[in-house]
């Protein structure tokens, strides 16, 4: 009898269908049955010995919820989902009604650790995602997401827990590169394993869609941070191993469900990998292919959810990283994402651009990664530049800032976007990265700004740590004298000012921490949870910061 491995994740929803997510531990039709009739099945496919399925689920009604199970099998498929004496009420999919004042609650977060067994003291804190996951099972009729944006390092590759070390060590030897980080394919599905299968986000996952996009720590920290970086990783012995799987096993878990049903039909590769015995090589090559060619492919996407337009960018795999001519996204990606922000005016009544690295800093980050992008690519002589290109790897300076032209290009495409007549109420830049939150409106120059209300809502860590000396160093980079030492760094490397000015209109918050917006017509309201322990009563999620955008 097949048993389910991993999973159910609960992917894409729209008003009539869902795609359901599930690893199962042989070859077997995945079945998902609704308690309203709908339903959907699918044949896995095969990737390195283990076996996956995406299921699509047809029939639902708009504006309704239905309780689901998960049959595994071939003639006869046994129930593998509701897991016996779950102490979880039964996953559901709630389907949209539709409706143009429909209500959307949008939640997003970034950077997780696994967390510990719940017997194990968690040296970080109470994780949100654990603790967002008690809450709605308690109430399950209560207020909860429509949809959660997970943006980057939803699994740490290079920063492995004692576990999972321990695991490492009974299949290889510690001492070889790269010693305690994941070298493989087999290495990056136990790192799924430990994350998706704590029980709160394993139920959370089931019941709440989900759309995901990778940063650097899913693959390695600094992750095509510069050209020089990337030559050095591709002469280790190693790096070819880690990256090939790293791309695979994002295709597998994470990327694959982000994509509409329409869209799964006409992608060549899932088609390849399902009707092949064993998609290891066809799905292996995709992946030599995007790592040699990072136009080859678009991790990029769009969901519109209602009018409310979802923009996830890609901002680790699409880099151009010649000094000369270095850039956020390479021009075919760029292209794409202004043409899916400007495609049919009027269309959306706010426009959210995921990606996992922030627009808007600090003014000394801001400033300080300018000036680094200017010493490496010798505005200041050779000495400089390797000077340069250290500190840009100690530091992590590589945000937009540290791509001046993109920085400005994204700029430009959020006030045309936000722009005329028909612009939306809100455009907002969802971020994670930085392990805290903030809030941060910017200002045109007179006369010339968007009529939309603009705002960079950074949120994260979801399940991570910040040592106090960061936490400083992020307070005093919005201060006036840190603003006055960025400048002074911009003005060392002939760093021209930004063509907007920027302030900071929340936080910094930090902790472990969710934002959600909450979308009707042209209103938009933004709140801050956090996860703490309270005394007597555990842990739960208290809001610490409540305001209306629009």
């Amino acid at each position: 009898m097949a048993r389910l491995r991993l999973g159910p994740l609960l992917r894409y929803v729209d008003g009539s269908t869902a795609t359901v997510w599930v690893e199962a531990d042989r070859p077997c039709t995945a079945e998902v049955r609704c308690a309203d009739g709908a339903r959907g099945s699918a044949r896995t496919f095969q990737v390195a010995g283990h076996h996956y399925a995406l299921v699509p689920v047809t029939g639902l009604t708009p504006g309704t919820e239905t309780a689901y199970e998960v049959r595994l099998g071939e003639s006869t498929r046994a129930v593998v989902w509701p897991l016996p004496d779950s102490p979880f009420p039964a996953s559901t999919i709630r389907t949209p009604s539709g409706a143009a004042d429909a209500e959307l609650r949008v939640t997003f977060g970034s950077c997780r650790w696994a967390a510990p067994p719940s017997d194990e003291h968690d040296p970080v804190g109470p994780d949100a995602l654990d603790t967002l996951a008690a809450r709605i099972a308690a109430d399950p009729a209560a207020e909860r997401p429509d949809v959660l944006l997970l943006l980057g390092d939803q699994v740490y590759a290079d920063q492995t827990s004692k576990a999972t070390q321990r695991w490492l060590a009974a299949r290889r030897d510690l001492t070889d590169p790269p010693g305690l980080q994941v070298a493989d394919y087999e290495e990056y599905t136990h790192l799924y394993y430990e994350s998706w299968l704590d029980p709160e986000v394993r139920w959370l996952l089931s019941t709440v869609p989900s759309c995901m996009i990778f940063d650097d720590h899913d693959v390695i920290d600094d992750w095509n941070t510069s050209a020089a970086w990337l030559a050095e990783m591709r002469d280790t012995p190693w790096w070819r191993e880690r990256i090939l799987s790293g791309l695979m096993s994002y295709w597998v878990h994470q990327h694959l469900g982000n994509l509409p049903p329409a869209e799964l039909a006409d992608d060549a590769l899932y088609a390849a990998v399902c009707a092949a015995p064993d998609g290891t090589d066809a799905l292996r090559t995709f992946a030599a292919t995007a790592d040699a060619d990072p136009t080859s492919t678009r991790w990029s996407y769009r969901r519109d959810f209602g009018r409310v337009r979802l923009l996830m960018v890609d901002t680790r795999a699409a880099r151009v990283l010649e000094e000369g001519k270095r850039a956020m996204l390479d021009p075919d990606e760029a292209r794409w994402v202004r043409e899916q922000a400007l495609e049919g005016p009027g269309s959306y009544d706010h426009l959210l651009v995921g990606t996992s690295l922030p627009w808007l800093l600090p003014h000394l980050i801001h400033d300080a990664e300018g000036w680094n992008a200017a010493l490496c690519r010798g505005e200041r002589g050779a000495r400089w530049a390797r000077f340069g290109e250290n500190l840009r790897r100690r530091s992590d300076l590589e945000h937009w800032a540290a791509f001046p032209a993109s920085f400005e290009a994204l700029t430009a495409l959020i006030a045309e976007a936000g722009t005329g007549p028909q612009a939306p109420a809100t455009v907002c830049v969802l971020s994670g990265d930085v392990h805290h939150a903030y809030v941060a409106e910017p200002s045109w120059p007179a006369g010339s700004g968007p009529g939309a209300r603009v705002l960079q809502l950074t949120c994260s860590p979801v399940h991570n740590s910040i040592p106090a000396s960061i936490r400083l160093g992020f307070r005093f980079g919005w201060s006036r004298v840190g603003r006055a030492l960025g400048r002074r760094f911009a003005r060392h490397g002939s760093v021209p000012q930004a063509g907007i000015d920027w302030h900071r209109t929340g936080g910094p918050w930090f902790g472990n921490q969710l934002m959600t917006l909450t979308l009707r017509g042209r209103s938009s309201r933004l709140r801050l949870d956090q996860a703490r322990a309270v005394r007597g009563a555990g842990v739960r999620l208290e809001t610490v910061e409540t305001t209306r955008l629009s």
